[in-house]
């Protein structure tokens, strides 16, 4: 850890943080999702650097030690997008290997969407590339599917969220987060909260230690949680301004890892498009879904040696 290099580099009108290791002919960008931070690859740095590949790892806009401004309206994808494509002009990449999980997979996949030809491959975690649907709003369709305490929902309202997450020790919060393997979907009460009961204990797993969850609580607690929010408040915003996109293709090469415990893959509806066709008819160069048994939603951090082979394996044919 202690060779991984720290900088922050002016990009798009923002400060961005960037933790990057390794020398070579070929670059990884590994992009977090919430709530995390380039922390969440610290695994994968280490391994893929030694291995022969640049790796580099940002905090994404809103997030740690980069810049994070306050209204929902400035984390559209065509922001956090351009962010990443400053980043890779500011250091001097033409093309790079992508590795995305959770909201940085959403993002990956609109890095490939929109600027494809910066883009070697891609291998993908946990949340499948969505075709826009024309006739409805993604809020709108999860409440009529997963109802008004479902967790999305739930992060709509400015500050809401942020005082309920105020209420909670801030590692507490991180832990019961990264630890969850209810594979349902997540719906909080109001009444109930997102920190649930603070007599109820919590216990690590092997994967994480307690310094990895002061890494990340100690960053929150600085930057706040608005940053990593917004991305999902900016959800219906995305739907209006990316319209000229609706039914395009993502055409780079992809492979796809996502555990069977994951709350994304037991999200209604996910199953059926991975695995009937619906997936492979939007990605037309998805050439592997690696379904772990097992693993739940984190799982670069659960299971970091068999992720760092598929992507090893994988970036290897290109």
């Amino acid at each position: 850890m202690e060779n991984i290099q720290h900088k922050n580099l002016s990009v798009n009108g923002i400060n961005m943080h960037v933790a990057e290791i390794g020398e070579g002919p070929s670059t990884i960008l590994f992009l977090h999702g919430f709530p995390e931070l380039w922390y969440t690859w610290r695994h994968q740095l280490i391994s893929l650097s030694s291995k022969g590949y640049r790796a580099i790892a940002p905090d994404l806009r809103g997030y740690g030690d980069t810049d994070s401004p306050p209204s929902p309206s400035s984390y559209t994808v065509f922001h956090i997008v351009g962010d990443l494509i400053a980043l890779l002009d500011a250091l001097g990449l033409d093309q790079v290997f992508l590795v995305g999980h959770d909201w940085g997979a959403v993002i990956a996949w609109h890095v490939c969407l929109l600027r494809p030809d910066r883009i070697k491959a891609l291998v993908n975690m946990s949340v499948v590339f969505h075709p826009r649907n024309p006739k409805r709003k993604p809020i709108e369709s999860m409440r009529a599917v997963l109802g008004d305490d479902y967790y999305i929902c739930r992060f709509q309202e400015y500050g809401e969220a942020e005082e309920e997450f105020a209420r909670v020790d801030t590692a507490r919060l991180i832990a019961k987060f990264l630890t969850s393997r209810n594979p349902a979907p997540l719906r909080v009460p109001k009444e109930k909260g997102f920190g649930g009961s603070p007599h109820t204990p919590i216990t690590l797993p092997s994967w994480l230690s307690e310094e990895d969850v002061n890494y990340y609580a100690n960053k929150f607690r600085q930057s706040g949680f608005t940053g990593g929010l917004n991305y999902y408040r900016a959800m219906d915003l995305n739907w209006e301004l990316t319209a000229p996109w609706t039914g395009v293709q993502i055409k780079v090469p992809v492979k796809f890892i996502i555990g069977d415990v994951d709350l994304t893959y037991n999200t209604p509806g996910v199953k059926e498009y991975i695995h009937k066709g619906g997936f492979q008819k939007m990605v037309p160069f998805l050439q592997e879904v690696v379904i772990m048994e097992g693993v739940a939603h984190f799982i670069n951090q659960e299971r970091p040696e068999e992720i760092n082979d598929h992507i090893y394996d994988f970036f290897q044919k290109f």
